[in-house]
């Protein structure tokens, strides 16, 4: 039992972590002016949802009531968990039930999940957002979409787990659906809100300003990973080994397939390519890294890593300014992890090639266009709401002479 609650928490701390590293990892893409304002965003998501969260975002989620969206008066505060845990003997609990009567461990855990999915928005919207409306912008986005998302694949009502739409129940380890996906539909949803940066779009305007802490970043996402794929443990010892193991092997096929294809496309393999392929690899396993073999997890990185390299051009072609190319990374990865399992799933479930039929495929299918959706469409009315009211865009004015002095009053002493 300590075993459990120690490596619940090393695992809390680490997919905590993961959230200052993607401020590193976003803060050195953009300009040099406006780090500070891109760092803060992040840091501002662990404000905003690690004290809703445990106020009635835990409540919202598992509680038994209260349908799609739950009930979040149901245990506010945590305070029904707070009495049940008084001098009450420790019982692990499974990933399904993590939200039904869990230890604070378990919501220590999980509240790392929502917080991140809200940090990760952030990239569309580099170089032109304010502070304040963003933690607006936070705190609605994780009431209406995270907490309710999170519920529906782990929380009191798991339709997505147990039956989506009758065609049987998704399989998701760790949130590629509901954390990747969804943050990849809102980020687009916020970049069309905001719309384009008045300099920067460009690839030439829009190179990172620091190269070296978008590796930093890339690597520290890479170590939370583990926390975040491993912190509930598989059916048994081989199963969360697999896990481990496929945590890092896929990322690094994805970056070799990015770098691949960036070389073919520009004659260059670059130290944001191979982190952006990374990154991509990460996405991709989260939902698929119980069920694939690593044979199949190497050819999940390197299919991931390439269509990400493309993909991340559709905002070019299509003329979103999706800054830090979330939608490209995250939601384009996150859907092919999610097909994936329907196709070559052989651990635990059996996907589509791998004998088993085609409504595991339909479910995976289903429950990613299902969550996108609702996340784009919930987003894309807070986001229109929050700018004709308050503004969420900065003026032009100060995007030009940089975000980090005008909203912060702070920045890099470059004299």
């Amino acid at each position: 039992m300590s075993i459990y609650v120690a490596w619940t928490l090393v695992c809390a701390a680490l997919v905590i972590l993961m959230t200052p590293g993607l401020a590193f990892f976003y803060g050195g893409l953009v300009k040099s002016k406006s780090v500070v304002s891109m760092m803060m965003l992040s840091f501002g998501s662990i404000v905003v949802v690690a004290i809703l969260y445990v106020l009635y975002g835990a409540s919202q989620i598992g509680s038994e009531g209260g349908g799609y969206f739950g009930n979040p008066l149901d245990d506010f505060g945590l305070s029904g968990v707070a009495e049940s845990a008084n001098g009450a003997a420790f019982e692990a609990t499974e990933v399904a039930q993590l939200f039904e009567g869990g230890s604070f461990a378990d919501h220590a855990f999980l509240v790392a999940f929502c917080i991140i999915t809200v940090a990760l928005v952030s990239g569309a919207v580099a170089d032109r957002a304010r502070f304040w409306p963003w933690m607006l912008f936070a705190a609605l986005f994780a009431t209406l979409v995270v907490f309710p998302t999170f519920r529906w694949l782990w929380g009191g009502s798991g339709w997505l787990a147990e039956d989506v739409f009758g065609l049987g129940g998704a399989y998701d380890w760790a949130g590629g659906t509901i954390i990747h996906q969804s943050a990849g539909a809102a980020a687009l949803a916020l970049a069309l809100v905001l719309g384009r940066r008045k300099a920067g779009f460009s690839k030439e305007e829009a190179a990172p300003h620091n190269v070296p802490l978008v590796l930093i970043g890339a690597a520290i996402l890479w170590f939370g990973w583990f926390g975040f794929n491993t912190g509930v443990y598989g059916s048994n010892l081989d199963q969360t080994g697999l896990i481990f193991l496929n945590t890092l092997i896929t990322p690094a096929a994805a970056a070799l397939g990015y770098i691949a294809v960036e070389t073919f496309k520009d004659g260059k393999a670059t130290a944001v390519g191979a982190a952006s392929g990374i990154v991509a690899g990460l996405v991709a396993i989260t939902p698929a890294c119980a069920f694939v073999t690593p044979v199949w997890a190497i050819v999940l990185g390197i299919v991931a890593g390439s269509i990400c390299a493309f993909a991340i051009d559709l905002k070019y072609k299509l003329g979103y300014d999706d800054s830090l190319d979330v939608v490209g990374l995250h939601l384009v990865a996150g859907f092919i992890g999610c097909l994936y399992v329907g196709l070559f799933a052989s651990v635990e479930v059996e996907g589509l090639f791998m004998g088993g039929g085609a409504t595991l495929f339909g479910a995976q299918l289903v429950s990613s266009l299902f969550v996108i959706a609702f996340s784009f469409i919930v987003t894309y009315v807070i986001g229109t709401a929050i700018e004709k009211t308050i503004g969420f865009r900065a003026t032009e004015e100060d995007e030009i002479a940089g975000i980090d002095i005008v909203l912060h009053g702070e920045g890099y002493a470059l004299d």
